[in-house]
């Protein structure tokens, strides 16, 4: 039985972008802004529009987008739709995100609230997020309210002196990201592993499968901490215990651009598209890295290339407006924002979309 990290985008996570911790602008989006109630030519793509994707809901929680394939491995989040590479999310996940990153900016690890959500509800962690909006925190203990009553963990009621602390709902947040941890090296030695008894009753191929999960878990922890050094230090670990896969590879390289190591990061996405041609996501970051180093010929092919296969992914319309810009292909540009606001017009992007539209110089 094979224990690599596959393609099965419903088991796997897709690794981190700038989402969290990186200073510089980047094409791959601005500031979220307000959601708007603005549609352009909806009825074109029905499947996708008014969807968000990874990096859209990244952008608008403020978390890494390691945190929200976290939660999607786990199932906490449940996209509306999946095509290869890409996932899309309704709305009310939007909802569900919002205390997972509340959670996660109060001080929980993401093992953390993946342990305590387990036990809100019978069917787990990803009942529990179902039940998002009924999920109160003090501190560290999660309940969720049921009518006039908290119940936590297993089902318990809380007792009357301990809800009379808890808030009505999650406490407001300061979703501005903070600098990044310093760079010391991971010491493996203290990496969290499953319980002996559990690990005893597992075969070898289980084993080191548990074994790898725990350091892509790892990853995505370290990463939502910022510390990227050791986040990548974590993959790395991962690809040495199991040979290279296109989804690992893509992690690291996507952890290696938000460290700023652009020709690293270059490299790697390569590295994952050669791996699976397929993988939408490496070939549009790819895009992104090779124009921020100033080969736009070679970032227009790849997202030329991107939107042949999946011509509804908002995200590559949008950076390649931002290539077709910056070499001069105004009309081209105008084009691809229209269709990206068509496609996303609640996106964290689409206020900036608007304003270039109507800053353009009018076509004579």
């Amino acid at each position: 039985m094979s224990t690599k990290v596959t393609d099965d985008r419903s088991q796997q996570p897709r690794g981190p972008l700038a989402a969290m911790g990186d200073a510089r602008p980047s094409r791959r989006g601005g500031r979220p802004a307000a959601p708007q109630s603005i549609s352009l030519f909806e009825d074109d793509h029905p499947g996708v529009s008014r969807l968000y994707t990874v990096a859209m809901m990244a952008e608008v929680l403020r978390v890494p987008r390691s945190a929200v394939r976290h939660w999607l491995r786990g199932g906490l989040l449940e996209p509306a739709r999946r095509s290869g590479s890409i996932e899309w999310f309704e709305f009310p996940q939007l909802v569900v995100g919002q205390t997972l990153m509340r959670l996660l900016k109060a001080g929980l690890s993401l093992r953390d609230i993946d342990t305590k959500l387990a036990g809100l509800a019978p069917g787990g962690a990803a009942e529990a997020a179902r039940m998002a909006e009924r999920i109160v925190a003090d501190g560290r203990r999660l309940s969720i309210r049921q009518n006039d009553q908290f119940m936590g963990a297993g089902g318990q009621l809380q007792l009357g002196f301990y809800t009379e602390g808890l808030a009505e709902r999650l406490p407001a947040v300061d979703c501005e990201t903070s600098s990044a941890a310093p760079c010391i090296p991971l010491a493996f030695a203290t990496i969290a592993r499953p319980a002996e008894a559990d690990v005893e009753d597992l075969d070898d191929d289980h084993r080191e499968l548990a074994s790898v999960n725990e350091l892509l878990d790892l990853a995505a922890d370290l990463e939502a901490s910022g510390a990227l050094c050791e986040a990548a230090e974590a993959l790395r670990a991962v690809l040495q215990a199991q040979g290279p896969t296109p989804q690992v590879v893509f992690m690291l390289a996507e952890l290696l651009y938000r460290a700023g190591d652009l020709t690293a990061a270059r490299e790697r996405y390569y590295a994952a598209v050669e791996l699976d041609a397929d993988h939408l996501e490496a070939r549009s970051s790819l895009g992104c890295v090779l124009a921020e180093l100033g080969d736009h010929e070679l970032a227009l092919a790849a997202f030329d290339g991107v939107l042949r296969q999946q011509p509804d992914y908002a995200d590559a319309h949008w950076h390649l407006a931002g290539v077709l810009h910056d070499v001069g292909r105004e009309a081209e540009s105008r084009r691809h924002l229209r269709t990206f606001l068509a496609l996303a017009p609640e996106s964290p992007w689409a206020t900036t979309a608007r304003e270039r539209l109507a800053t353009a110089p009018v076509e004579s």
